[in-house]
């Protein structure tokens, strides 16, 4: 709920009755806070209020939290929004009489009427906030047919669908999109019936700034955002006899998954997901941890390299397709400061065309990469032209965790049953400083795991650098490396990113090395993952399975990962080397702002 204790602190307490309960709350705050703080649930729906990251929606466009205000003096009570009106002394507020219900009902229904009647193809079916409630206030026919809207679906990104149809206009898309990531891509367009939310002039989202960070997928109470389905994409390659089908799963995947089967959140479960990945019929399933400590690799020895030859500094971690577009959409002025080398799936989908396809003998044209993602971002990410190699995609498709969620159950799959298995070999090892890229402040933490020994020549022996760690969107530490003081910066969530990038423009603030992950908490909150319907609880435990898993690991180092070692030694060389180079980095470039 909107306002936390902290802020009512200074708050004279007032004396309000909700449905005949006297209560003693702050002055000010909404009839919906009252309600939370005695326990009396009221249903909303436009209404959104995520503490973590300091947004709260609140257009009351959607009239679900009607509550009646008795007004026994004129013997005329009214109906009003509960959570924009604030309490005043003596009001008198019920939540539940018949007048209430009915104008809740009333509003839901009215939505409905304008709302395609497809729940059992949505989607966004049993997850759909609209259709809950719907069953919640026992809505069980449409009284009011009529016109409803027409739009065509927006497609054209190849990452988010936007199905305008299925818009309550709530606006939450457009509070993430313009207050929390600062895009500034969504808008109200239109009036009356025909409005609905979309990019200025309702251009194809391709056309637009938008960085696909699926934010605005995360908060959409219906399936008027969601993501593009690949699934039969990745049905048809598994069931072709001529195609050796690898799939690679992030760092954040083994921790969020587990809710797509009722499993609790933060539950670990890395060798059921092997096993169902190999029952469903991968030829191969790799663990995209080696794709990030080969990034490991790489961004350390470029940090060091910028470092000791007077290069451009600070240098950002690169690993989020979203936080690169914003930067080539936004900044293109700083462009000259992201590390070069590709996002770990995109590297490691080089390597398994090159190396892998050479020591096995078989054709890359023949491979097909899977990639399972908790970002929509990474789907767009595949289609850029500089991610490919000799005409070859790096990665061909791109599953959400949600995507691979359904595809599981569609196989008939009991997860929870299954039995642990591991990762396939060679390529399979990985360590402790790859877990933890799925959280924010990983990235630069298993960087600095491998920077501090490679310029120090000694052994870290900590390997936990609290300073980088916290949900906190914005956060700025330091790190002694030997004689070297590096300044970090982290920003998870674009808005923080700004800041971040706004002190560098203008010469406000000095860094050796910055870490941004668009989104709030990093991939672990993904656009992709499975909902949190708001409850930033859930993601909280997600960041402490990552960290869990870390400590599991008996390498906790990406520089002593024998695979990587290996690699290195039999087919690239040094890092950033001209070899690496040429399979490991990629470049940006100036996109318009619109």
């Amino acid at each position: 709920m909107a306002g936390t204790p902290e802020e009512h602190a200074d708050k004279k307490n007032i004396g309000i009755k909700i449905n005949h309960l006297d209560l003693t709350v702050p002055e000010g705050i909404t009839i919906l806070e009252a309600a939370h703080k005695a326990g009396v649930k009221i249903p909303t729906l436009c209404h959104l209020d995520l503490h973590d990251i300091k947004m709260v929606n609140k257009t009351a466009s959607c009239r679900v939290c009607m509550v009646e205000l008795v007004d026994s003096k004129n013997n005329r009570n009214k109906i009003v929004p509960a959570c924009v009106t604030k309490v005043s002394e003596g009001m008198e507020i019920l939540t539940s009489s018949l007048r209430a219900i009915t104008t809740r009902r009333m509003s839901v229904e009215l939505l409905l009427s304008n709302h395609p009647n497809e729940c059992f193809t949505c989607p966004k079916n049993r997850e759909c906030e609209l259709q809950a409630l719907a069953a919640e206030l026992g809505i069980r026919e449409i009284r009011w047919e009529g016109e409803r809207m027409d739009y065509p679906k927006d497609l054209s990104s190849g990452a988010i669908v936007k199905d305008s149809n299925k818009c309550i206009y709530c606006r939450r898309c457009e509070t993430m999109c313009n207050e929390v990531q600062t895009c500034g891509i969504l808008s109200g367009i239109g009036r009356g019936f025909d409005a609905h939310v979309g990019p200025a002039f309702n251009i194809p989202m391709v056309e637009s700034s938008c960085t696909y960070c699926g934010q605005c997928v995360q908060v959409c109470p219906t399936a008027a955002l969601t993501e593009v389905n690949h699934t039969d994409k990745v049905w048809e390659a598994l069931n072709d006899p001529d195609k050796h089908v690898i799939v690679q799963t992030a760092p954040a995947i083994r921790v969020t998954i587990g809710e797509m089967f009722n499993m609790e959140p933060g539950t670990i479960v890395t060798g059921k997901l092997v096993t169902a990945l190999k029952r469903m019929g991968f030829n191969t399933v790799f663990d995209t941890d080696f794709g990030a400590d080969l990034t490991i690799m790489e961004e350390a020895a470029e940090l060091i390299y910028r470092l000791n030859n007077n290069k451009t500094l600070p240098m950002l971690t690169s690993c989020c397709p979203a936080w690169v577009k914003f930067i080539e959409h936004q900044f293109p002025e700083l462009l000259d400061i992201p590390s070069t080398c590709k996002s770990p799936h995109i590297m490691f989908g080089t390597i398994i065309k090159t190396y892998y396809a050479e020591k096995n003998g078989i054709d890359p044209d023949n491979i097909v990469i899977v990639s399972v993602m908790p970002c929509i971002a990474k789907k767009a990410e595949t289609k850029r032209p500089e991610l490919t190699k000799d005409e070859h995609n790096n990665v061909d498709i791109v599953v959400t965790t949600r995507e691979l969620g359904l595809m599981i159950k569609e196989a008939g799959l009991d997860f929870e049953s299954l039995p642990d298995s591991e990762y396939d070999k060679p390529l399979g090892e990985t360590t402790g400083a790859s877990v933890i890229f799925g959280t924010t402040g990983g990235v630069i933490e298993a960087a600095i795991r491998t920077a501090y020994e490679w310029i120090t020549g000694g052994e870290l022996k900590k390997v936990e650098f609290e300073q980088l760690r916290g949900a906190a969107g914005l956060r700025k530490a330091t790190v002694q490396v030997g004689d070297k003081t590096l300044r970090i910066g982290i920003a998870s969530g674009l808005g923080n990113a700004r800041t971040l990038l706004e002190e560098i423009r203008d010469g406000k603030a000095e860094y050796e090395a910055i870490e941004i992950m668009a989104c709030p908490g990093g991939c672990i909150a993904g656009g992709g993952q499975p909902y949190h319907h708001g409850n930033f609880e859930i993601v909280k435990k997600r960041q402490e399975a990552i960290y869990q898993e870390d400590r599991n690991k008996k390498i906790r180092k990406s520089h002593e990962n024998s695979e990587i070692l290996k690699l290195y030694k039999e087919y690239i060389g040094e890092p950033f080397n001209d070899t690496a180079h040429r399979l490991l980095h990629t470049h940006y470039e100036e996109r318009e702002r619109i």
